[in-house]
């Protein structure tokens, strides 16, 4: 086997993240907390199925409030917002002021509603919710960690349920996906292709 080429491919300094060099695809979603008597929202795009269970998780700080809402109460929500939510999605990352709460920011300019769970916001109109319980934080990656919860209940736009009578491409270009291109750019996707798994691929 070869070593890598280099005539094309350059070696990242490793004594920086080397995240903000390249352009990686994530989904983009709202993470919902109760914050004392109050909610919190923030948007969030490191965030994953934890394997193929019921479970889900995501990147975090413990300088966030987020981080320290769920570690207090055990309980958050997940909103998978529509493309053409994207603006609230970025109004949910609207800083605290001196005058004024975050929490009464969001709420005057977003749309919520409550979790049938848990008194725990979420973006109305998405497309996609989880309400989840914690199973565990995993600090010490530098200064991030890992939160995870149990799925409770999950809720789904029917136009975006997968059925097998509907043709995916055309539900998926009827009915867009909107992503987060790091760091900083958002896409609709709309075109998909089926996957070429090999002959009697098996997850």
């Amino acid at each position: 086997m070869e070593t890598i080429k280099k005539q094309n491919i350059q070696t990242l300094d490793l004594s920086s993240p080397i995240w903000e060099r390249v352009f990686t695809i994530a989904p983009l979603v709202v993470i919902g907390t109760i914050e004392g008597s109050k909610y919190d929202l923030a948007p969030k795009h490191m965030v994953t199925p934890m394997g193929f269970g019921n479970y889900f998780g995501f990147v975090c700080t413990p300088r966030h409030s987020t981080y320290q809402n769920i570690k207090q109460t055990g309980n958050f929500t997940v909103s998978f917002p529509k493309p053409e939510q994207v603006v609230h999605t970025s109004l949910s990352a609207t800083p605290r002021s001196q005058c004024i709460s975050k929490s009464d920011d969001i709420l005057d300019s977003l749309s919520v509603v409550k979790a049938t769970t848990m008194d725990v916001p979420m973006i109305a109109g998405a497309y996609f919710y989880l309400e989840c319980e914690l199973f565990k934080i995993i600090d010490g990656f530098d200064d991030f960690s890992m939160i995870t919860g149990v799925i409770k209940a999950a809720h789904v736009d029917k136009d975006y349920l997968r059925v097998s009578e509907y043709d995916e491409r055309d539900q998926l270009r009827r009915n867009p996906l909107l992503a987060y291109i790091a760091q900083g750019r958002f896409a609709h996707i709309s075109e998909t292709f089926n996957f070429p798994f090999p002959k009697d691929f098996k997850n």
